[in-house]
């Protein structure tokens, strides 16, 4: 594994450059890059519009690894390239009007739930625990469910339905990838904390 890890951190240049800002924005880039690979990983579902995406995967570990200040940045940059008319958000679309529908609410949540995942798992001295980085991912998560859920109810004109729609379907998927966050952010954050 940390052969592995060396590997991913030579290929990201990160080995090599030299001054912290530019390893920050490189990280910045990489983690807005992530969650737009993410966005690709999306399957429709039946009962909505929104569909199922490994966005949330890479928003969350970009505050678990990169702390609240850099993964809400990097999260606010993938919302700039969509917004701009870069392909980024789920099924390859773009554009404010995106952030305006069915998704928006969902999206335009990503830099807080960076943020507040970010800033939980920071509470802890040294490596964060993995009980901590269940509850920042799990906060991350629930921020951007809890912003999906109020752009949706507002859309569909009733809270229950946008519930229904907005939240239920994604629980067992994000109970996952909140799992494969922790334990991705337990390997990979020691390393990230010096990259820093």
């Amino acid at each position: 594994m940390s052969e592995l890890l060396l590997t991913a951190r030579r290929l990201a240049a990160l080995e090599v450059v030299s001054t912290a800002p530019l390893r920050r924005a490189l990280l910045l880039a990489l983690f807005a890059l992530l969650t737009a690979l993410g966005a690709y990983v999306a399957v429709p579902l039946p009962v909505g519009p929104v569909p199922l995406s490994l966005q949330t995967l890479f928003v969350i570990l970009s505050g678990l690894l990169l702390g609240a200040r850099l993964g809400a940045a990097s999260q606010a940059l993938y919302l700039a390239a969509g917004f701009a008319g870069l392909p980024v958000f789920a099924q390859g679309l773009a554009g404010p009007g995106v952030l305006l529908g069915p998704t928006g609410g969902y999206l335009l949540a990503f830099p807080a739930a960076a943020a507040l995942a970010g800033w939980l798992a920071a509470r802890t001295r040294g490596p964060a625990s993995v009980l901590v980085l269940t509850a920042a991912a799990a906060l991350g998560s629930a921020t951007i469910l809890a912003g999906g859920w109020a752009q949706l109810a507002i859309l569909v004109g009733s809270a229950p339905r946008a519930a229904a729609i907005g939240i239920v379907p994604f629980l067992i998927g994000d109970v996952l990838k909140v799992g494969l966050g922790v334990l991705l952010a337990a390997a990979l954050e020691p390393r990230f904390r010096q990259l820093r």
